[in-house]
């Protein structure tokens, strides 16, 4: 496994990439992973690597601006923050980095960017795989975020949060927890975006999920055009690929060899 580091430059700072590339699997499609609100490179912890075992291609995990290890931002992200990954972010990556063709994968809030990356660019994309996505504002997505607000009052919980994030802990919370809990965005949704995916989509979701009810998983497999299926985990909340990262490496698996592409 050929695990690689870098940073590419985009509009205000550098983001930091890191790749796992399996021997022989260079030429391959690559997998581009999403992470979450709170996400970074990091916290995917050793799911990239054995997704990439397990699928036999690249890999490509990032730290979105002001995230991990990419450049810090000045002022909250605006309420177009997750079309924005698509206009301009993603694709400063996918030209820095020089593949063609791609598959995607999103956790969370990143799984709505996955979507909208595959309606922009329909003709490259391959598959997407969704896990516990958001389709829309819905109200056990807000609970679930004012109850994470409150739990984050207490030091300790900002400290786990610097491990991975350093001193811009305080802005990826407020990052996540003032955009959503703004009325303005809560008309927010996918439905615009949904009709012009027409490579296969997966929809992966927790029944326990802390942050959205299965409503979500089922929007986005049947809003779609191409082929689509939800994967619903029993007993699983918000994270699967951490949870259940066993269940999820054979569902993703058992969806791509229905769907092969390049």
């Amino acid at each position: 496994m050929n695990v690689q580091d870098r940073f590419v430059d985009v509009p205000g700072g550098e983001l930091f990439v890191r790749s796992w590339t399996p021997a022989g699997a260079e030429d391959r499609a690559p997998i581009v992973l999403f992470h979450d609100s709170l996400g970074s490179v990091k916290l995917w912890r050793d799911f990239p690597e054995a997704l990439a075992r397990r699928l036999e291609r690249p890999v490509i995990a990032y730290d979105r601006l002001g995230f991990g290890q990419s450049s810090p931002r000045e002022g909250l992200p605006s309420q177009r923050f997750i079309e924005e990954e698509a206009e301009i972010y993603f694709p400063a990556l996918w030209e820095a980095l020089g593949f063609t063709r791609f598959l995607l994968f999103g956790h969370s809030v990143g799984g709505a960017m996955a979507i909208i990356i595959a309606a922009r660019f329909a003709e490259d994309c391959e598959l997407v795989i969704t896990e516990a996505s958001q389709a829309f504002v819905e109200d056990h997505t807000l609970d679930g975020i004012r109850a994470a607000k409150v739990q984050f009052q207490k030091p300790d919980q900002m400290d786990k949060l610097a491990r991975y994030h350093g001193d811009k802990a305080r802005w990826v919370l407020e990052a996540w927890t003032e955009v959503w809990l703004d009325p303005s965005f809560h008309h927010w949704n996918l439905e615009p975006f949904l009709q012009q995916v027409h490579c296969p989509v997966l929809a992966l979701h927790g029944d326990h999920d802390e942050f959205g009810t299965l409503e979500f998983p089922r929007r986005i497999a049947e809003g779609v055009q191409g082929p689509s299926a939800q994967g619903i985990l029993e007993n699983c909340g918000h994270v699967p690929h951490r949870e259940q990262q066993p269940h999820v490496l054979d569902t993703v698996e058992a969806f791509l060899a229905e769907h092969p592409g390049q």
